[in-house]
């Protein structure tokens, strides 16, 4: 009615016929307020992450590497990729296309296979086939490598010494591209299985109803339905897996390199240890790397976006059993010999070494029989200074990357979908930018962001923080955002309306119902943070060595009792993390 009063309420919230809110009247006194927090925000992320990128980038168009006091735009130069063109790179990068290739194909067929079984058919022990689906991830890809490589050594390793006690001939090579391709394949096997699992649990039975009405038999309608309805997750995951294995540095260093085999990750980690540094070539191939990286995203991109795949509707959903009629042992026997391969195995080979009184094996019977097995080497570890600083810096430099990668992706998932600040989309892509760049890149890249700045920082334990911080960006602001986009903004908005200031209605309402998600995205940051090599491995010092450096370095340095010793304790205590995560997250679930 013209000329009436519009009535407020006590905080000047002004409320209209309908009962819909307008913004407070003083919101506009706010908002340069929160535009200097978005611009800190800025700056912050791009630190982290835009500086190390913008330095490899730098580094790649000029003749000097970036120092402090040494960091100029007049020396381009295109000459640095000439090194990118150049025989053993073009050798590093064939090896690393057919290694991802490879290895996607293997993953997914392990993968794919236990969660087509575990979530679709009438198997026997599926609690059983899952838990091996998922057994891979408690053991770091490099200690699984290590453990293959004491396991398939051409000479010494112990299956082919235990083939020479038993009457055959040694029928094993690990350090060949077939063996990294399994290794990589078996240990990024996980990711496709969660992602198929997780597309095959959630399918909607209808459609598969309708085409057995139809008259399609069993095996047309996997053919011909469930499988085509899971190519997003199909393809996603081969995407990831490609990525992450044509990354990976510590499997290719650790196998790839004793045979010969060079990666376009070990190739940089050559060229910078190389004597003289060639940093600024090292620099062009990452960036060649980089870019395999984002043309293999953009076409798995181009590809699910011409399709539809929507499956899932508002009846409740429960798939029908697959009868596998004759094939359901067989299925249980395949996940075994794939629960033993990747576990039992691997970790027997690494109790045997750091169990036997010698690093060298003559005889895998003869050591058993003859009482040779003690438990010295576990000891040793257990009494070593150096293991008990690498342990406790390991789980100094975790925890506190989580708890401020848990912080720090809170605050910017809430800039990014909660508020309408201009820009605050851009703080979404800068934080997912380290998922499209490896680690060894950025790595790099820190090592000469964090030598430039002049901060105090490198040499310590803040430097390692930090790393982690920037590497882990993406899954902790993915995480965060996924609880944040679940809770209704009128619940916050309420606690304003009755006169809380906003950050006291974050803190009062948000974060406590955000419990869980935020619980769970500290406790992935935590394990991956204690799982992660190649991140650090341009930033750590004598004194701030952590597990996986010193696991890395004992293997190098051939020390293999003392490394194996050291990769079993390493596994019980990411088990230890993984279960006490398990059991606060679901403690936590019970409360809410």
């Amino acid at each position: 009615m013209s000329g009436q009063a519009t009535p407020s309420d006590a905080t000047g919230v002004i409320i209209t016929r309908r009962g819909s809110r307008r913004r407070p009247a003083s919101s506009a006194q706010a908002q340069p307020r929160k535009i200097a927090g978005v611009i800190a925000l800025y700056g912050v992320l791009g630190i982290l992450i835009l500086l190390p990128v913008a330095l490899v980038v730098l580094s790649a168009f000029t003749t000097e590497t970036p120092r402090p006091g040494n960091i100029s735009l007049s020396n381009f130069t295109l000459s640095n990729f000439a090194t990118v063109f150049g025989p053993g790179a073009m050798r590093a990068a064939g090896n690393s296309l057919i290694v991802g290739i490879g290895g996607s194909v293997v993953a997914l067929l392990c993968g794919g296979f236990l969660a087509f079984v575990t979530a679709r058919t009438n198997a026997p022990a599926r609690r059983f086939l899952y838990f091996a689906g998922l057994v891979p991830m408690f053991l770091p890809s490099f200690v699984g490598a290590l453990a293959w490589g004491l396991l398939g050594g051409p000479n010494a390793g112990l299956l082919n010494i235990l083939a020479r006690d038993l009457g055959f001939a040694p029928f094993m090579n690990i350090y060949t591209l077939p063996g990294l391709i399994m290794l990589l394949g078996i240990y990024y096997a996980p990711y496709a299985f969660l992602l198929i699992h997780a597309s095959f649990s959630l399918m909607n039975p209808d459609l598969e109803e309708s085409a057995r009405v139809h008259g399609a038999t069993p095996g047309q309608v996997l053919r011909r339905v469930t499988f085509p309805l899971a190519t997003p997750a199909i393809l996603g995951s081969a995407i990831l897996i490609f990525t992450l294995t044509v990354e990976n540095f510590p499997v290719a260093q650790m196998i790839g390199s004793a045979g010969g085999l060079d990666t376009l990750p070990t190739y940089i980690f050559r060229l910078m240890n190389s004597a003289p540094s060639r940093g600024n070539e090292a620099a062009a191939v990452a960036i060649a790397l980089v870019l395999v990286v984002l043309i293999v995203t953009a076409i798995q991109r181009r590809v699910v976006s011409k399709r539809t795949f929507t499956t899932v509707s508002g009846k409740g959903l429960k798939p029908a059993k697959v009868d596998l009629g004759w094939f359901r042992i067989p299925s249980l026997v395949l996940g075994i010999i794939y629960f033993v391969i990747t576990a039992v195995l691997p970790i027997g080979a690494l109790l045997f070494v750091a169990m036997h009184d010698s690093p060298y094996v003559g005889s895998v019977i003869g050591s058993i029989q003859s009482g040779a097995l003690n438990l010295d080497a576990f000891v040793e570890v257990l009494k070593n200074p150096t293991a008990h600083k690498a342990t406790m810096n390991s789980l100094v430099v975790s925890i506190s990357a989580a708890l401020i990668g848990t912080v720090l992706a809170f605050i910017v998932s809430y800039v990014v979908n909660r508020s309408r600040i201009p820009g605050r989309a851009g703080l979404g892509y800068i934080s997912m930018i380290p998922l499209a760049v490896p680690a060894i890149v950025l790595g790099l890249g820190l090592l000469w962001t964090w030598l430039l700045i002049p901060l105090p920082v490198y040499g310590t334990l803040v430097v390692m923080v930090i790393a982690f911080t920037a590497a882990q960006m993406p899954q902790g602001f993915q995480g965060a955002s996924s609880g944040i986009l679940q809770i209704h903004q009128d619940l916050e908005d309420s606690a304003v309306m009755h006169g809380a200031n906003r950050i006291r209605a974050i803190w009062r309402i948000t974060v406590p119902l955000l419990r869980v998600p935020l619980t769970s995205t500290f406790l992935l940051l935590l394990m991956l943070s204690m799982r992660e090599l190649t991140v650090p491995l341009f930033l750590f010092t004598t004194d701030t060595r952590l597990l996986s450096i010193l696991i890395f370095d004992n293997y190098e340095n051939g020390i293999l009792q003392a490394s194996a010793a050291t990769s079993v304790l390493y596994c019980v205590l990411i088990f230890l993390l993984a279960w006490l995560a398990r059991r606060f997250g679901e403690d936590r679930q019970r409360k809410v």
